[in-house]
């Protein structure tokens, strides 16, 4: 989807960026009915969320939980995000949205580990190699190799490379060009994977994310409390939201003093770190998230603009 600096930016990209006619290699593109000229910038409304029904999905995105199968809480927002998620949500009232507050995932709430969405986590990073990968979905990596292979079949002679492992060995032989700066461990773990054998496991790994993130999590949170958009903090809904293919957009909501430890020597200290507001819907769901999304930002105007790129 488009990165861009404001909703307005994000919705004429996404004028630009989707096709006028579906992809015959994509399932996906037939799945939504764009507007007419594909105009996203129709849905830029002042008053978006006035009676809109926005849910709260407390249960470990705002507070921290004890996930099924494990001894530690985890999750949750420590004071200073708690505090902008909380002047987020007043200012989503004073707009006029009618808040839903909790509207728990029940995947999230699921007491057991074969049925909660937190503990079937997508696989990523040499943690989730072969033979490492029996807890998480493996559709992310198995995608990976069968798409890009794909990908590169249809560009013909024209591919600088013909594979996945072809692209892995050019890099390795080309760091001293930068080629792989920050490593590529999620392209071994894809590599690894076999097209043939482990497609079983893919299917059945892709059903179950599904299940948990869809139907028994998103879309039940969403359809039971008869919300327009859920809210969550920052980005990492993105993770459950990409598995069903739900649309998120993140809005620039300021900036909050950096966590976890501190990477640089002593005496120097990192700057604050910016700072969002997600809002996921159900599919297809994109015009409607435009009009809560740019009221938000319109009542808000909270971006700080990097001192490298204003």
């Amino acid at each position: 989807g488009p990165m861009a600096r404001t909703v307005t930016d994000a919705a004429i990209l996404m004028g630009v960026l989707e096709s006028g006619v579906p992809d015959p290699d994509d399932a996906a593109t037939t799945r939504c009915t764009p507007p007419p000229g594909r105009d996203y910038t129709k849905f830029l409304r002042r008053e978006g969320l006035r009676g809109a029904r926005i849910g709260i999905p407390r249960a470990y995105f705002y507070d921290k939980m004890t996930v099924p199968g494990e001894k530690e809480p985890r999750g949750g927002l420590d004071a200073d995000r708690a505090k902008l998620m909380a002047d987020a949500i007043d200012i989503l009232r004073r707009e006029g949205a009618v808040i839903v507050d909790p509207a728990d995932l029940p995947s999230v709430l699921d007491p057991e580990p074969t049925g909660n969405v937190l503990a079937f986590d997508t696989c990523s990073g040499v943690n989730n190699g072969t033979g490492k990968d029996a807890g998480c979905s493996v559709v992310f990596k198995y995608g990976m190799k069968r798409d890009f292979n794909a990908w590169l079949a249809s560009l013909g002679t024209a591919a600088p490379v013909k594979s996945l492992t072809e692209l892995r060995i050019f890099n390795l032989t080309h760091t001293r060009g930068n080629a792989i700066r920050y490593g590529q461990s999620n392209l071994d773990i894809s590599d690894e994977m076999d097209l043939r054998t482990d497609r079983a496991r893919y299917d059945a790994d892709r059903a179950k994310d599904l299940m948990l993130a869809e139907e028994r999590g998103l879309k039940a949170a969403i359809a039971s409390h008869h919300l327009d958009a859920l809210v969550f903090p920052g980005w990492p809904a993105a993770g459950i939201a990409s598995r069903p293919g739900y649309p998120i957009i993140v809005v620039p909501f300021g900036t909050v003093a950096a966590s976890g430890p501190n990477p640089y020597p002593a005496g120097f200290d990192p700057k604050p770190a910016p700072y969002s507001v997600g809002f996921v819907g159900l599919a297809c769901s994109e015009p409607r998230l435009i009009e809560l999304t740019y009221a938000f930002e319109q009542a808000t105007k909270r971006r700080v603009p990097p001192p490298a790129t204003p």
